[in-house]
C-alpha cells in the first residue's frame, strides 16, 4: 500500500520564463487547472528576455507532480530547469552532523584532548571503567539501533532505506530531549549477531534505543540486551507506544467519567506495540483486555506456536470470549488498533458502550477514519499530525532516555515507564482536557521535562538509578574526575 499524505507533496519547479505579461498568468492557469496550489513564488535571477523563477507547488503525488511538469514544460515560453521535493531537498547530505564541543585554539589545546595528556583520561578511565559516564560521550548519548525490518508503514527495505527515519529519531533526541544520539543501522536480521554487534558497540553509547525491528524477533533481541548490558535498551516501537497510549487512555477515561480497571478493551494487532500497550494498560489497572489478530481472539482453549501469543492468551480475556473482532467489540468501552486499515467499521462501534473511546493507530492509514467515526465515539485519537489527539512516541522517548541518564540507570523498567505515562497525561491540565485533547502536543515543552523528573525519580524508587548512589570514599564518585 502506498503512503497518503495528508496535506500532499510541496514541490518547487525552478522555470525559465519568456519576459511576457502574459507568462505567469498562463503559468498559474496551468497549475490551478491541473490542481496545483501555488504557496510561494522566488525570483532567482532576471535576463534581458527571460527569468528563472522558484515555484513552491503543492500536488497530491509524485505522479500528479510529474504530470504537471510535463504539462509545464510543453508550454510554449516555459521550461522546467528541475523540479525538488522539499522534503528530500531537508535529507541532502543526511539530516545530523557531529560538532566538536570546543574548539581547539592552540598546541596546548590540542595536547589536552589529544596526545599526550589525553592518556591521562584513558588511565583513569581503565582504573574505573565507570568514570566513562563522566568523561566520554557515553554520559549523553543513545544508539538508534534497526535492521531495516520494520520500517513505519514501508515493512521491511532494509538497512540502507531506515536511515533516514533513524537519523530523524537522532535529531528528535536533540531537540526535544537535549540527548545526542546516533542511527546504528544493521545489514543483517540474525537476532544473535544483532545482540553481539549491540553488545560490542554498547561502551560508547549511555543507552540504546531499538527501532523498526520486526516482531517476533524484536522481544528477543530487546530482553537478551537488557539482561546483558548494564545500560538502558529501549524499544520504542513497544514501549514507547504502549506509554503515551496509557497517557492517553488514563485522560480519556477521565474525561468520560469511567476508571480504567472497569473498562473492557479490545486491542487488534498482537504484535511488538500491541503486547506492550497490552501489559502497559494492565499494569496500570484495566483487567478485562481482550486480543484480536488475523486468526480473530486470543483465548486459553487454543495453543499458539508463538510464545508471545501464547503469554497474551494465558494472561487477558477473563471471560474466555471466543469468536472475531465482531464479538469481542461488544459492549467495548475501548478500541486499541495498531493493526491496519479499515479494520474497524461503523457496525462495530455502534455495538461498543457508552460514550466509547477509539485509538486507531495504524500508520499511515488508520484502522477507521476519523471523519466516519466521528458520530459514533466520544473521543477519537490516531497516530497521524493531521487530526486532534496525535499518539506519538515523541512524546515519551526523549524524556525517557533524558531521565534514565541523568540518573545513570541500569535499565529502564515498568515503573519509569508508568511513571513515564502519569507524567505525559498530567501535562493536560482538567481545565484543558477535551475530547479533541487529551494528549499534549509534541512540541509541548513541558512533556519531557515533565517525564524525564518522573523517570529519574521512579529509578531512584526501585534502586536502578547509580548516580548519586556511591558510598563516601568510593573511587567512582562522581565528584572525582582524575
Amino acid at each position: 500500500m502506498a503512503i497518503q499524505h495528508s496535506s500532499g507533496l510541496s514541490l518547487i519547479f525552478r522555470l525559465e520564463l519568456e519576459n511576457s505579461n502574459t507568462t505567469f498568468g498562463k503559468l498559474a492557469s496551468i497549475i490551478g487547472e491541473a490542481g496545483g496550489d501555488i504557496i510561494a513564488v522566488d525570483v532567482i535571477s532576471v535576463a534581458k528576455d527571460t527569468v528563472i523563477r522558484d515555484i513552491t507547488v503543492t500536488v497530491l503525488d509524485r505522479e500528479h507532480g510529474r504530470n504537471l511538469s510535463k504539462a509545464l514544460d510543453s508550454t510554449p515560453g516555459i521550461r522546467v530547469i528541475n523540479v525538488s521535493d522539499r522534503t528530500f531537498l531537508m535529507h541532502l547530505g543526511g539530516k545530523i552532523e557531529v560538532t566538536p564541543k570546543i574548539r581547539i585554539k592552540n598546541r596546548d589545546e590540542l595536547s589536552r584532548v589529544y596526545t599526550p595528556h589525553v592518556a591521562r583520561v584513558c588511565e583513569a578511565i581503565h582504573e574505573d571503567p565507570y568514570k566513562a559516564f563522566k568523561l566520554t560521550i557515553k554520559r549523553n548519548t543513545v544508539a538508534v539501533v534497526s535492521d531495516g525490518t520494520a520500517v513505519l508503514g514501508l515493512g521491511d527495505i532494509g538497512p540502507h532505506a531506515a536511515m533516514p527515519v533513524m537519523e530523524g529519531k537522532a535529531m528528535l533526541f536533540k531537540q526535544f530531549g537535549g540527548v545526542d544520539a546516533f542511527p546504528i543501522c544493521l545489514d543483517t536480521k540474525d537476532p544473535d549477531e544483532i545482540v553481539r554487534i549491540v553488545k560490542a558497540i554498547a561502551p560508547a553509547f549511555g543507552g540504546i534505543n531499538l527501532e523498526d525491528i520486526s516482531s517476533p524477533r524484536c522481544f528477543e533481541i530487546e530482553e537478551r540486551l537488557k539482561e546483558e548490558l548494564d545500560i538502558p535498551v529501549f524499544h520504542d516501537d513497544q514501549h514507547g507506544t504502549a506509554v503515551v497510549l496509557l497517557a492517553s487512555l488514563m485522560n480519556a477515561a477521565k474525561l468520560v467519567g469511567k476508571r480504567l480497571e472497569d473498562l473492557k478493551v479490545v486491542v487488534v494487532g498482537i504484535g511488538a506495540a500491541g503486547v506492550a500497550c497490552t501489559k502497559m494498560i494492565m499494569l496500570a489497572g484495566c483487567k478485562n483486555v481482550i486480543g484480536v489478530d488475523r486468526d480473530g481472539i486470543l483465548t486459553r482453549t487454543k495453543t499458539y506456536e508463538r510464545p508471545i501469543w501464547q503469554w497474551y492468551a494465558e494472561n487477558t480475556n477473563p471471560e474466555n470470549i471466543q469468536g472475531t473482532l465482531d464479538d469481542a467489540i461488544k459492549g467495548a468501552d475501548v478500541f486499541i488498533g495498531v493493526s491496519g486499515p479499515g479494520v474497524l467499521t461503523v457496525d462495530h462501534l455502534k455495538k461498543m458502550a457508552k460514550d466509547p473511546i477509539v485509538f486507531a493507530m495504524a500508520n499511515p492509514v488508520p484502522e477507521i477514519a476519523p471523519e466516519v467515526a466521528e458520530p459514533y465515539v466520544r473521543v477519537m485519537a490516531t497516530g497521524r499530525s493531521d487530526y486532534p489527539n496525535q499518539i506519538n512516541n515523541v512524546l515519551v522517548f526523549p524524556g525517557v532516555f533524558k531521565g534514565a541518564l541523568e540518573c545513570r540507570a541500569r535499565t529502564i523498567n515498568e515503573e519509569m515507564k508508568l511513571a513515564a505515562a502519569k507524567a505525559i497525561a498530567s501535562v493536560v491540565s482538567d481545565d484543558e482536557l477535551h475530547e479533541s485533547y487529551i494528549i499534549p502536543s509534541v512540541f509541548n515543552k513541558k512533556v519531557a521535562e515533565s517525564v524525564a523528573k518522573a523517570v529519574k525519580q521512579a529509578a531512584y524508587e526501585t534502586g536502578v538509578a547509580r548516580r548519586g548512589l556511591h558510598k563516601k570514599g568510593d573511587s567512582s564518585a562522581e565528584k572525582n574526575n582524575f
